[in-house]
Order: structure tokens, then C-alpha cells, then sequence
């Protein structure tokens, strides 16, 4: 159970969702959500890293948006991980004039040790995105924003959960806000590090983080029932639906099922809008896989399509969540693509189209680059 008593310290209590003449609770939010980007096929490869100052600008150019949020994924999987490179993206994102909140993705420390990615130590990896992206805890990037930062509210029963800096989550706009490291691929490493035996290193790193991000999940839906918020948002990096080629049976995307799982209780019980905000699979996507047969809409081209296949047959689990919906962003290949996204606290109605679910719509922006001269 999350005792409010753990948040009272931080600026974030100062915007409380019992105050309905707060700014933050009544004002409508626009918020800039990107990912998997930028890719290159390999490190020579700069065209859409080179494209990223004038991406950055078209958000900037937004008037409406006054918060970014990142899902991941800051490099191709041929692209090596290195200190050096993280930090070209921190200093990068240093434009962007409105606070940004990232989530890590695989790319950038679970798959560093495949070949591809040079072959690198995940954990060491982990540790360069933890001190570039999260060197002040409890604080957004690029413009100054109080977060409540795992690393200042864990529960003191699970010390190591101090370690997830990564973790955050704030109140805006009547929502409950919360970001999980859940990286992409196949969560908690099912492929062993270096294509080896698995090593207990890997092992401890799976029950550490599973356990840490279970728990700062509970106390997300704990402080939205406290404060009475009218939805919550959760922002990782995985699709956890997506098969990735792989086939069902053979369990490649199984390790994900305890946070489904869990996200379905506490979003039945919750009984008000959770919205979903991932990248990993690269094509734009809004549906909820929590519902067999829901409405689906899904990249094709420059519009979208109805869906061609449903999510929930990949975790057929006798769920049947109608208050939820997931939006996927559109990453990887040119053009590069944000999703602007609405948040009107007045509008509390969890019927889902293409575009819109209770208090939130969202419409996809895709870059137009000047022509070269």
C-alpha cells in the first residue's frame, strides 16, 4: 500500500488531484510521445541522427506541447552501445524547451551484448543511461520538472528497489503518470547474454527489476485511488504483443505476462481510463489487446488501417479490460514520426475510437524536412 506520507516531500504533492481549481487538474495537457529513434542500419549511418535538431524543433514549434515523453529505443539494434553515444543523445535533447521524461529500451543496454551492438556488458550499459539520462533523481531532462523517482520513494521492505532511478512517476492534468523499465525484444533478458549459458548476473537482474517495477506499479494505481485521478498513464518501451516473427508456442514474449497481469487487475479495479504508451515494434498502432476483438487501427503508410490481426491472441488469458487502450508509436524508418497527444480532464468517457479514449486524443505528426539545397 503506498502511504501518501512518502510523497509529501516532494514538489509534486503541491498539484493535489482533491484541488479542482488547481491549474494542473483542470487544464488540458499536449504532450509530444516519440521513440525508436533515431536508427541508423549501421554506425555509419547518421541520416536520422543528423535529422534530429530540426525533429526537435518541429515539437518546440508546437506551442500546445508543454511536456515530452520519450518510450526508448535511442539506437538501432546495429548500432554499437557506448558511453559516448548516450551522451550525444543527452546533449541532443538538451533543446527541446519543454520537460522530457524517458523510458529506457532494450537497444541501449539489454542488447548490448549481441554482436551486432559490440558485444557489451548490459549492466555496465544500464549504468552509462542511468548516470547521463538520470543523474538528478526525481527531475525531468532538458527543462526542470519534479518527478517522484523510485530511487526517493522505493519501499524500505525492498532496499535494492533504490537502484531504479529509471522509474518515475507525477500528477498532471488529473492523471497519474508512471514509467517502468520494460524493455523491448522479450523482457527480462530471454536471450542470454553473449548467446551463452545464463548467468546468475542475469538471473538476479530479472527477479531485481521485475520485482521493483511490479511494485512501482501498485503504487502508481495506489496514489491514483488516493488522490482520486481520473486516469493513469503508463509509459515502457516493450510491445508486449508483439511476436517479433517469433511463434506463440515458443514463449519468446511469456515474461511479460506478470505485467499484463498485473496492469489488467489494477486497471479492472481502478475502473477509469489507463492509457499505454509504448514503442519497440516500430509500427504506429491504437488498440487494446486487453479486450478480445476490440478496435484496432494500425500503421499503413501515411494513415492508419483497420488492424489485420488481434493483440490479445498473444496473450490469450480470458482478459476483458474495456477501460483500457494502448497507443504505439511509429519508429525506426524515415519519416520520423511524433504522436501528440491530449489530455482534457473534463473528458472522462472510456469508449475508444481510432483517435480518442476518455480524456485523451491523440493524432499522429510526422516530420517534413526542408528540401536539401
Amino acid at each position: 500500500m503506498l502511504s501518501t506520507s512518502v510523497f509529501a516531500a516532494t514538489p509534486v504533492q503541491a498539484h493535489s488531484f482533491n484541488d479542482k481549481t488547481s491549474h494542473d487538474a483542470r487544464d488540458a495537457l499536449a504532450i509530444a510521445v516519440f521513440g525508436d529513434s533515431p536508427y541508423g542500419t549501421k554506425d555509419a549511418d547518421t541520416a536520422q541522427f543528423d535529422a534530429t535538431p530540426a525533429f526537435i524543433k518541429t515539437i518546440n514549434d508546437d506551442r500546445d506541447v508543454s511536456l515530452v515523453l520519450n518510450v526508448g529505443d535511442i539506437h538501432s539494434g546495429k548500432q554499437t552501445c557506448s558511453q559516448a553515444y548516450d551522451q550525444s543523445i543527452y546533449d541532443l535533447w538538451t533543446a527541446f524547451q519543454s520537460p522530457m521524461v524517458y523510458t529506457p529500451g532494450d537497444n541501449e543496454w539489454t542488447d548490448c551484448h549481441k554482436s551486432k551492438e559490440g558485444g557489451l556488458d548490459p549492466l555496465a550499459n544500464l549504468g552509462y543511461v542511468r548516470d547521463i539520462f538520470f543523474a538528478t533523481p526525481g527531475n525531468a531532462i532538458a527543462v526542470d520538472k519534479p518527478l517522484i523517482s523510485q530511487a526517493q520513494a522505493y519501499d524500505a521492505n525492498y532496499p535494492t528497489d533504490a537502484e531504479y532511478v529509471e522509474n518515475v512517476m507525477w500528477g498532471q492534468a488529473g492523471a497519474v503518470f508512471v514509467t517502468l523499465n520494460v524493455p523491448g525484444g522479450s523482457n527480462n533478458d530471454e536471450d542470454n547474454w553473449f548467446g551463452l549459458d545464463r548467468t546468475q548476473a542475469q538471473t538476479d537482474e530479472i527477479l531485481k527489476r521485475t520485482s521493483a517495477n511490479l511494485r512501482w506499479l501498485d503504487k502508481a494505481f495506489a496514489l491514483a485511488r488516493t488522490n482520486h485521478a481520473r486516469a493513469v498513464v503508463i509509459q515502457i518501451q516493450a510491445d508486449m504483443w508483439d511476436l517479433d516473427g517469433h511463434d506463440p508456442k515458443d514463449l519468446h514474449i511469456a515474461n511479460y505476462r506478470q505485467f499484463i497481469d498485473s496492469i489488467a487487475l489494477h486497471t479492472t479495479a481502478f475502473g477509469k481510463p489507463v492509457l499505454l504508451l509504448n514503442g519497440d515494434s516500430h509500427g504506429y498502432r491504437s488498440d487494446n489487446p486487453l479486450a478480445k476483438g476490440a478496435p484496432c487501427a494500425a500503421e499503413n503508410g501515411a494513415t492508419e488501417a483497420a488492424c489485420s490481426d488481434d493483440a490479445y491472441d498473444s496473450h490469450p488469458n480470458g482478459y476483458d479490460v474495456k477501460n483500457f487502450h494502448r497507443i504505439v508509436v511509429h519508429g525506426s524508418v524515415a519519416p520520423m514520426e511524433w504522436v501528440k497527444l491530449m489530455v482534457k480532464p473534463g473528458d472522462s468517457d472510456g469508449r475508444a475510437s481510432a483517435s480518442s479514449f476518455g480524456p485523451f486524443s491523440w493524432k499522429r505528426m510526422v516530420q517534413v524536412l526542408p528540401p536539401a539545397p
